[in-house]
């Protein structure tokens, strides 16, 4: 088995680049995100995640380890495989996809291609629980409000605010986190108008 690859980037293609090892050449697939990184003609270090398969051997080459970490994990949920995978990573940074995961943002997640909405549902319910591992900076307040489905923890005042930040054209997470911290500054009887308007600042401001 192949764990790390360094050698001459000599040639990056749609899907793959060709990484020259004392003079073998390997094909090792990647993500758009990291072929366009990939120096070439310039020595470079990848992660190397091998698939072997009854008919072929593959290997998939990272920059990062934890873009490796996230390769792995995502493959456990059905439905995905290396292909599906390195889309989601191609369209999404680990730590994007893990804040996407934590939060809920089942949009962020369908951006990757061939990750359709009932895909999208099913990686966030079941990968939510591990991202915040990756992404260890998210406010814990700001998780649960972007949970979906009308969670009955969550007062009304706070998912109707939630709700108008996402109408006025930001993102679910964006939202959560300025109206948790709104929540935070004005407490929990505020109302709808004014953790809008306060989170409204958060967002200017960010």
């Amino acid at each position: 088995m192949i764990g790390k690859l360094r050698g001459l980037v000599d040639s990056v293609d749609e899907d793959h680049a060709i990484i020259d090892v004392g003079g073998v050449g390997y094909v090792v697939f990647c993500s758009t995100r990291t072929l366009q990184r990939l120096p070439r003609g310039e020595v470079a270090a990848l992660a190397i995640e091998t698939q072997v398969r009854e008919d072929a051997i593959r290997l998939f080459g990272f920059l990062a380890q934890d873009e490796r970490d996230w390769f792995r994990i995502l493959q456990n949920v059905q439905g995905v495989g290396a292909k599906v995978a390195l889309a989601l990573l191609g369209t999404l940074p680990p730590a994007d996809l893990a804040q996407a995961l934590a939060l809920q943002d089942k949009a962020a997640v369908a951006r990757a291609p061939g990750v359709g909405p009932k895909l999208a549902a099913r990686l966030v319910a079941e990968l939510k629980d591990k991202a915040p591992a990756f992404a260890p900076g998210l406010d814990p307040a700001a998780m649960r409000l972007a949970g979906e489905g009308g969670d009955r923890t969550v007062p009304r005042p706070v998912q109707d605010a939630i709700s108008a930040l996402v109408n006025l054209g930001y993102s679910r997470p964006q939202a959560a986190t300025a109206v948790a911290v709104a929540l935070q500054a004005l407490g929990e009887s505020a109302e709808a108008s004014a953790l809008i308007r306060r989170g409204l600042r958060e967002l200017a401001s960010a």
